[in-house]
């Protein structure tokens, strides 16, 4: 029989019958030089981590092309060490001093275990701003110019990260209260919300044509910190937004504010978005940016 479409929205779909797994590929485990190693594999996650670098590394050599980039292309390489430390060391930081305190304080060694996962966003984007300031200063250029243009394409890795966290099936959303929803593995046989497809949309999709189109078709880029604060707006809003579909964390659940750790996290982030968009312009701009 034929379904129509408001019976198949009505149909929750079991994400253990979908063909995604989280490894790309393993290899078994081996004998070698007298010793057994493996198994080895390459996770969807680990592969969105090195595909946005290499994507963000070959949209900056793009973007710096452009008059006025506070950038060489020489500097845009060695600033990918730096992203890449802020990112992974602030990530796992953030994760460790805001979601999960207490088991780290109790094994502190397990920080070092990043392979077992646990990454912050909020951690991550105070570990760039870090990375920025300090490729800023040793190589004698404004690093509120280079945040703009890393800001452009940070939310090719969000959007990448999310797709990656639906494709292992973990931080989902809450019970949709309906037919309607992912049942996902480990997480009880309600369906809920995709709301890791949510996030890959809004801070993703969407935050990512914004930012490119401000860049390619206006001025923006030559009104320091005015990027920066559109992204902090748009990532803040897009992520407050979304936590209201998202399961709380579990050692966590909801604040005594009534409100989410991620959302209370974004808070501070929406600010510095205002703040920084109300200073750039109050500048002309300018091509002419040292």
């Amino acid at each position: 029989m034929l379904h129509t479409l408001p019976d198949i929205a009505q149909v929750a779909i079991d994400f253990a019958r979908l063909p995604l797994r989280p490894d790309v590929f393993t290899i078994a485990p081996f004998e070698a030089f007298g010793a057994l190693l493996g198994p080895f594999s390459l996770r969807w996650y680990s592969l969105s981590y090195i595909a946005a670098i290499l994507g963000g590394w070959w949209l900056l050599t793009q973007m710096i092309k452009q008059p006025g980039a506070p950038m060489t292309a020489t500097n845009v390489d060695d600033f990918i060490t730096w992203a890449t430390l802020g990112v992974i060391l602030g990530g796992r930081l953030g994760y460790v001093i805001f979601y999960n305190p207490a088991q780290y304080l109790a094994e502190p060694l397990a920080i070092l275990r990043v392979w077992d996962g646990g990454m912050s966003f909020h951690g991550g984007c105070f570990g760039v701003i870090v990375g920025c300031w300090g490729f800023g200063l040793a190589n004698k250029v404004s690093g509120l110019r280079v945040l703009d243009y890393v800001a452009t394409v940070s939310p090719l890795g969000l959007g990448l990260g999310r797709l990656a966290n639906f494709v292992n099936g973990e931080l989902w959303g809450r019970p949709t209260g309906s037919n309607w929803g992912v049942i996902f593995p480990f997480a009880g046989p309600e369906p809920r919300y995709p709301s890791q497809l949510f996030e890959f949309a809004l801070e993703g999709v969407v935050l990512m044509t914004i930012l490119t189109t401000m860049f390619w078709a206006t001025r923006a880029r030559f009104r320091p910190g005015l990027l920066s604060g559109v992204f902090g707006i748009g990532y803040g809003v897009s992520r407050f937004i979304v936590e209201f579909f998202r399961e709380p964390d579990r050692q966590l659940g909801i604040l005594p504010s009534g409100l989410t750790m991620g959302q209370l996290l974004t808070l501070p982030i929406i600010l510095a978005g205002v703040l920084l968009i109300i200073n750039a312009m109050r500048r002309p701009a300018t091509p002419l940016l040292a």
